[in-house]
């Protein structure tokens, strides 16, 4: 995995917390409705270990995942790149949700990246 900068660190870090918290009130209102919540779970759980994921590598600590949790978290959040490249082309430059897509992605495609090279080790 290429190197980060600190910023990139904290932003990606933030940018993954951000995500779990608005899942959660996803998860916790679908609930309440009634809602079928397995995708959700399943997105849940993939940003609680592409989190890890990545606060594992930064500070080399070993991780606690079998490969299938990683291969499954991995191809969960690569799904996610579609939908958010196709939000971030539509927002408005400069906008805060822009900003926020923009480090969404880059978030997510480290993470992934760092999955991939625990795989391959």
């Amino acid at each position: 995995m290429r190197n980060a900068s600190n910023e990139e660190k904290l932003e990606s870090i933030k940018a993954f917390q951000s995500a779990i918290r608005k899942s959660e009130n996803a998860l916790a209102n679908m609930n309440q409705k009634g809602a079928n919540t397995t995708l959700l779970k399943k997105r849940l759980k993939a940003l609680y270990i592409g989190l890890d994921v990545l606060e594992t590598a930064w500070d080399l600590k070993a991780h606690h995942y079998v490969e299938e949790d990683l291969a499954e978290a991995r191809n969960v959040l690569s799904s996610l790149f579609p939908s958010l490249e196709s939000m971030y082309g539509k927002s408005k430059e400069g906008s805060p949700q822009k900003t926020l897509l923009e480090r969404r992605i880059k978030a997510f495609a480290l993470a992934v990246q760092a999955m991939k090279d625990l795989e391959n080790r």
